[in-house]
């Protein structure tokens, strides 16, 4: 199997999981932060939803370059965050299915101007800086939907919502 091949998986459950969770994003709620030095609601859905956008970004480059000037997209509703995502992991996916394992060890790096961060091969990349990162924002999402008050979906096992006998109950 090639490393790309385990990679697609691996994108194909995240996504899904992922999705569960940004399905639940009440857009009459976009502006809640739960801290005056968090992201709100609108800016952390959007963030996961643009992610897997990176790993087709890192397959066609060889770096990034932070200081150049970036707008984040405003999505108007629930809906547009998901279209998002949905066009990013395809994007993703589309490219990680043509990636070699020669692609996969090519060297990238994530600089600002001439501040290196890291430098590592692809593979790399899009194991800790694409789908982590995912999954760390998609944690985080789950703890604002539950401060909210929302039912969080099953991410890796059911969660209170999804089990509420309490029958091998994990918190979630």
């Amino acid at each position: 199997m090639s490393i790309a091949q385990s990679l697609l998986a691996e994108l194909d459950h995240e996504l899904a999981v992922t999705r569960k969770v940004l399905e639940r994003v009440p857009e009459s709620r976009f502006a809640w932060k739960p801290h005056s030095k968090s992201m709100s609601l609108h800016d952390l859905a959007g963030h996961t939803a643009g992610i897997l956008g990176w790993g087709g970004m890192t397959l066609a480059t060889t770096e990034l370059d932070l200081s150049a000037p970036f707008t984040p997209p405003r999505f108007e509703s629930t809906a547009h965050v998901l279209a998002e995502l949905d066009r990013n992991g395809a994007s993703y996916r589309a490219a990680l299915v043509k990636a070699t394992d020669a692609d996969l060890g090519v060297p990238w790096t994530l600089k600002a101007g001439a501040q290196v961060f890291f430098s590592q091969p692809r593979a790399g990349v899009l194991r800790g800086f694409v789908m982590n990162h995912l999954i760390h924002h998609r944690g985080q999402l789950s703890v604002y939907l539950r401060l909210l008050d929302v039912p969080v979906p099953s991410i890796y096992g059911p969660s209170a919502d999804d089990n509420p006998m309490g029958v091998g109950k994990h918190a979630s």
